[in-house]
């Protein structure tokens, strides 16, 4: 082994030895290195080795060897979504591989965005970014692009299937306001808040999964329609109106009303349908609100019949509603008044986040240091009005996930305890009693899945 390491040396001595009295006199190539050519040789067969190709669904994941069982468990329209067991960080995690991120602006945008703000936030209702890699090793090469974050277990679509108690229904909805309000003090209006995209602990933790719709991005009545769920969005948006902040807030009573009813409150098939089955239940709004419209719409609205629509009791009777809460004098009547705040087509006359975090329902769960968490500094303030090319795209989004490697050379961020397990999404409900206690609002999970 001595006299081979020996000999080995000795030529590649002698190689760079003649590749450099072939370069140290070109003029052209002033900054020649062979070892800086050997170093860069060297670091490609490295990060050769610390990946593997895996078929994951209909999938190929190319991941880091730190990321083990790996196990599909969702997809949509902006990603393939699995779970992996992470060695350095001993938990288990969600890593998401964005489906064809430079396919054309509109893909490579979102991307980018989606990339810069998971890296900004920090806030215990907003999903974590652990990792974001990428197999290929050069710009020339980049077209994947993989984020690793945590894993829950179950997102708010099974819980919704559940019959909840006031405790559990009011401590997920103080949660998805929280981490409303920190986006919003980031100057992220989210706009698209849906129960798929967002997630929960058997521990009743409540985490939002995505940033929404760039403030660029386009919607309205009289559009094309495209595929996209829209029984959430408020009508400002589905009438392509201007909005403010409480445009969130009419989510999170479209989805509060879903969690009560146990079936989606206004189930329409396209931004037209959508608007029809909101008037039909709440009623044809005032000419004050029709006056803000512009023509083209008012028109079409104005040659709608015209609906009376329903109370509220009517709407959300107490039959849909748990019994009383003795522990935290939560009542049916409460959260009946909640939803009438926040179901206003009218969006100046809606509860704003601070008023609905601040209201008798919610407000039971208030820590200052939750509702009130330093916002995130979002470096690039133009980030939803940029537009470039796809590959000035590409090379922004390479360089943010070379920056991350760059700062994480360990591969450890927010190291957190490792998770007790992936868990189904079979859920019952904990028989504790509930209390300010997270660990002690449960919604436990039936049965475990390997690590």
């Amino acid at each position: 082994m001595l006299s081979f390491h020996l000999t080995h040396s000795y030529n590649v001595s002698y190689r760079y030895r003649d590749i450099w009295h072939k370069y140290r006199d070109m003029k052209f190539c002033p900054s020649f290195s062979p070892i800086a050519d050997y170093s860069a040789t060297m670091n490609r067969n490295k990060r050769e080795k610390e990946y593997y190709s895996i078929d994951v669904g209909d999938s190929t994941f190319t991941v880091l060897k730190r990321y083990q069982n790996l196990r599909p468990i969702g997809s949509g329209a902006q990603g393939i979504v699995c779970s992996a067991y992470d060695h350095n960080l001993e938990r288990n995690v969600a890593i998401k591989k964005l489906s064809r991120p430079f396919q054309n602006q509109t893909h490579a945008k979102r991307a980018y965005r989606e990339l810069v703000l998971m890296k900004c936030v920090n806030h215990k209702n907003i999903i974590g970014l652990l990792n974001v890699f990428t197999p290929q090793k050069t710009l020339e090469e980049f077209q994947d692009v993989y984020l690793v974050m945590e894993l829950m277990d179950a997102n708010l679509c099974q819980v919704i299937q559940m019959e909840l108690d006031h405790e559990r229904l009011s401590y997920l909805l103080y949660q998805m306001l929280c981490g409303i309000k920190h986006l919003h003090a980031a100057g992220i209006i989210h706009r698209d808040l849906k129960p798929s995209n967002i997630v929960v602990k058997s521990d009743c933790t409540l985490k939002i999964l995505d940033f929404g719709l760039a403030r660029t991005a386009a919607t309205g009545l009289l559009m094309t329609p495209y595929v996209v769920t829209r029984y959430y969005r408020a009508p400002e948006v589905i009438l392509g109106m201007g909005y403010q902040a409480n445009v969130d807030v009419w989510s999170v009573g479209c989805i509060m009303a879903e969690m009560v009813r146990g079936s989606v409150l206004f189930p329409g098939t396209d931004h037209i349908d959508q608007w029809n089955k909101v008037i039909e239940q709440l009623g044809t709004p005032s000419q004050e609100f029709l006056m803000k419209l512009n023509q083209s719409v008012r028109t079409y609205v104005e040659n709608r019949p015209r609906y009376a629509g329903y109370s509220f009791e009517k709407l959300f009777p107490d039959v849909l509603f748990p019994a009383d809460s003795e522990h935290n004098k939560l009542k049916a009547s409460q959260a009946r008044d909640l939803l009438s705040k926040m179901l206003v087509i009218d969006a100046s006359k809606r509860i704003s986040v601070d008023e609905a975090l601040q209201h008798p329902y919610i407000n039971v769960w208030y820590d200052p240091s939750e509702v009130e968490a330093p916002p995130p500094a979002i470096t690039d303030k133009q980030l939803d009005e940029r537009e470039h090319t796809v590959e000035e795209w590409k090379e922004l989004i390479y360089k943010e996930v070379m920056d991350w490697e760059e700062r994480t050379k360990n591969g450890v961020i927010r190291g957190q305890p490792a998770s007790i397990g992936k868990l189904t999404y079979s859920v019952v409900l904990s028989e504790q009693p509930p209390s300010r206690s997270a660990t002690s609002i449960s919604l436990y999970m039936v049965s475990f899945l390997p690590p």
